[in-house]
């Protein structure tokens, strides 16, 4: 995982911030390929790197397949098991609806405008 740019060979950026939050920041659509590569970014980050607070920022993303939904629900339900809050960005009122029915706590969504 490379801190402040993009992955090789994806459309996500992973940065960290002032107070040491971790940011997620895929770009485009998410499909099944950015999917398995945010899946990737996700558990490493929580499982292994364990910053206080994982930052997913879909500001830029347009859109979100099941996949993406699930892979960033289970993340929010892995980082509740290893304590690092795992939160979520969104624009999307779409988007925000789809990850609370998928079961994304609504505490982890902040909409952005």
């Amino acid at each position: 995982m490379k801190k402040g740019g993009p992955v090789p060979n994806t459309p996500v950026e992973v940065s960290t911030v002032v107070d040491g939050t971790l940011v997620v920041q895929p770009h485009g659509p998410v499909g099944i390929d950015c999917a398995a590569e945010l899946r990737h970014i996700l558990v490493r980050a929580v499982r292994k790197v364990r910053p206080w607070r994982v930052m997913v920022d879909l500001s830029d993303v347009s859109a979100l397949d099941p996949i993406g939904v699930g892979t960033l629900a289970a993340a929010c339900h892995v980082g509740d098991d290893d304590n690092v809050i795992v939160s979520i960005c969104t624009s999307s009122a779409a988007i925000a609806s789809r990850l609370t029915a998928a079961g994304v706590p609504p505490q982890r969504l902040r909409r952005t405008r």
